[in-house]
């Protein structure tokens, strides 16, 4: 009895699944095309806001949603928007052009923080190509661990085998818990203190306007320790809107 139930409910979620996931693409699929109507139609604002709620509630986008959301930041001259969607859609797919783009709104502008080089382009690469690393990684893992153990018996394993398998695997959990891309932000608001320790009271450092993008060291209560021209600093973090 218990594994006719099973049977029911298997079939029912299989039956479920199967009728909800169409639903929901049509559904996404129905709001990408009143979006992208809206900005054929030159209707910015509300384009926008579709779009946005696309991105926030169901976490789903595409290359040409996210340059189409920097265009209308543009547009709208909040260059902060601008760039965090340009950066967005960077980081998912990494092309010089976009950089240039960047780079060229950073320059008009008076932005900082947005020189790239090919260690900033080689680095984006391997965050893209990140888990497909791992994944080969890991495979490399098992197949040794496999072929040593069915060949254990006929072939000793060797001390130098030993030793450099064990660094290998001492590099996988190095690469799963401590490689660090570092985190970078960008300042949301315009006339926004940059201080010398973290502290209303400290020395004033800068007064920083929107758009400018900073490398963040670490976080203590309230604030960002950052490098501002090649200076430790710190501003506090509702002023600060974090990269991806």
């Amino acid at each position: 009895m218990q594994n006719t139930w099973a049977k029911y409910l298997l079939i029912f979620f299989v039956f479920f699944i199967g009728l909800t996931q169409p639903v929901y693409s049509q559904e996404y699929n129905f709001r990408v095309a009143t979006a992208d109507s809206l900005f054929n139609q030159k209707k910015y604002l509300e384009a926008f806001s579709v779009y946005e709620n696309i991105l926030v509630k169901d976490q789903q986008y595409s290359p040409t949603m996210l340059l189409k959301m920097a265009f209308i930041k543009e547009g709208l001259r909040d260059f902060t928007g601008a760039m965090y969607y340009l950066h967005l859609y960077y980081s998912k797919t990494p092309n010089r052009a976009v950089l240039r783009k960047m780079e060229e709104l950073a320059q008009t502008h008076q932005l900082t923080g947005y020189e790239y080089g090919d260690l900033q382009f080689f680095k984006t690469q391997f965050r893209k190509f990140y888990l497909d690393i791992l994944e080969g990684l890991l495979i490399v893992a098992v197949v040794v661990i496999t072929f040593t153990f069915l060949r254990r018996k006929t072939k000793p394993v060797r001390k130098s085998f030993k030793i450099g398998f064990t660094l290998y695997l001492g590099f996988i959990f190095y690469y799963i818990n401590y490689l660090d891309f570092g985190q970078e932000g960008i300042i949301r608001y315009n006339r926004i203190p940059i201080m010398s320790a973290p502290s209303a009271g400290a020395e004033w450092v800068a007064t920083a306007g929107a758009g400018h993008k900073l490398k963040l060291i670490s976080e203590k209560d309230i604030w960002y320790e950052v490098f501002w021209k090649n200076q430790r600093a710190y501003i506090r973090k509702q002023n600060i809107l974090l990269l991806p």
